[in-house]
């Protein structure tokens, strides 16, 4: 079953237009010690940063989630190999879906829509992983923060969640970007 189940998947593959891409774990990595950083003393990072973070309260570190980055990874792999950027995939489903698949429980009620996603912030064509987290916390393209708050902790339930997965995926030039990071910051089954 497993062989016929590998032999469908590598022949489905085979006509996805887009298979360049392949993770960089060293800047999934670099990112989340950033991001931890950065946390932990948001204002030092206003004047780097040019945006006013004086009034984010300090946050503790992220624990780095092996399932949650494994998570990521796919996402970032996905977004590159099928030339995308959003957080529902082209099949419609959105990162609470596929988290909870991954094997870190959600509570059901974040698992009624297909497309939920209370979980991710999503960064293109970046450098590095850094640079992708420091363009999500100035946000600039997000009037509300979204970005910020979800990396930073701001609000009650940003800062309710602790384990952190980061993937990050480079391509060959053939999809939009050069580069798709996938950040998902979560609490298990609460």
């Amino acid at each position: 079953m497993k062989a016929s189940f590998a032999i469908i998947v590598l022949f489905l593959c085979s006509f996805y237009p887009y298979k360049n891409a392949a993770i960089d774990t060293q800047e999934g990595r670099s990112a989340y010690e950033l991001l931890n950083t950065i946390r932990t003393k948001p204002a030092a990072y206003s004047p780097i940063l040019s945006v006013d973070l004086n009034a984010v309260k300090p946050m503790p570190n992220l624990r780095w989630n092996d399932t949650l980055a494994k998570a990521a990874e796919a996402k970032a792999l996905d977004m590159a190999n099928r030339n995308y950027f959003s957080h529902v995939d082209l099949d419609g489903l959105g990162m609470n879906y596929y988290i909870n698949k991954a094997g870190y429980q959600l509570n059901k009620e974040f698992l009624k829509n297909d497309k939920s996603n209370f979980f991710e912030s999503i960064y293109a064509g970046s450098v590095s992983g850094e640079d992708a987290i420091k363009d999500l916390i100035i946000d600039s393209k997000n009037p509300g923060l979204g970005h910020r708050n979800h990396l930073l902790g701001i609000g009650d339930w940003n800062a309710s969640l602790t384990d952190i997965g980061i993937g990050f995926a480079r391509t060959d030039g053939n999809s939009k970007y050069k580069s798709y990071m996938c950040v998902l910051i979560a609490k298990h089954n609460w």
